[in-house]
């Protein structure tokens, strides 16, 4: 089966040690969660998977529908269908949203082929109604002077513009209220489906009411320490994370 499988991944920031030998497939077609406290490595999985310069791997093994992902550009990894949704979006003045993901459309096709304008525009005016955004936003630069549910709009609109094999959302429902958490899970959940893989990267459960996942994974110290269905989330939220460090943390370091 299709899927992003993470073996035994070893990243270190500096000479700190964050991952340690991670292990998770997510299989294309599900929905994924990662709950855990800050300092866990969560958003260091993230960005490892997409090639941040920052983060060192020393160990293991990331396949993408059966190729090597490590070693491979950022570049590369996004044309090999994985597309990384930040917490915190850069703006880019002076470069329109339009333009922005004309480019990066463009950027997937084989070379001598062209976007076509009028199919583009026609795919991008439809993703944003969906996610209840005035039009006239592609004309702003991307991100610049946006709010928080803003930014986050803008990239589920990316994302549903680029249509990845797997996606990592890092943290999206940090800073959100309720309206916007709404939308944004609502473009998430208009992709669902057999050709995308999703991986929802979260402290809190309540994303999970909208965003319903496939599997639950709890991470600790760099590993993941516990997996279930759905409930596991709600129990989480009810014993806290002090129930991770006490009961499930010391279980799996034996």
């Amino acid at each position: 089966m299709p899927s992003l499988d993470i073996r035994n991944l070893c990243v270190s920031i500096g000479e700190k040690p964050i991952l340690k030998d991670f292990s998770l497939s997510l299989p294309k077609g599900e929905v994924h969660a990662i709950m855990g406290p800050n300092g866990t490595g969560k958003s260091t999985l993230a960005k490892a998977l997409a090639g941040h310069e920052d983060y060192t791997i020393t160990g293991g093994e990331v396949f993408l529908d059966g190729e090597l992902l490590l070693g491979l550009e950022p570049e590369a990894r996004a044309k090999l269908g994985l597309f990384l949704a930040f917490q915190y979006p850069c703006e880019i003045p002076g470069v329109s949203i339009a333009n922005f993901l004309r480019a990066a459309s463009q950027a997937r096709l084989p070379e001598g082929q062209e976007v076509a304008a009028v199919e583009f525009y026609k795919k991008l005016h439809g993703k944003m109604d969906a996610l209840k955004m005035d039009r006239k936003f592609t004309a702003r630069s991307l991100n610049e002077g946006f709010s928080g549910g803003e930014r986050k709009r803008c990239e589920i609109l990316q994302m549903m513009m680029l249509e990845p094999k797997y996606a990592i959302m890092d943290e999206t429902d940090s800073g959100l209220d309720i309206d916007a958490l709404k939308i944004v899970a609502q473009g998430v959940n208009l992709m669902r489906g057999p050709e995308l893989g999703v991986l929802v990267i979260t402290h809190y459960q309540r994303l999970l009411d909208y965003i319903v996942p496939d599997k639950v994974h709890v991470m600790w110290d760099g590993r993941i320490v516990k997996s279930g269905g759905k409930e596991l989330a709600f129990e989480l939220e009810a014993k806290g994370y002090d129930w991770v460090s006490k009961e499930l943390a010391p279980s799996a370091k034996n």
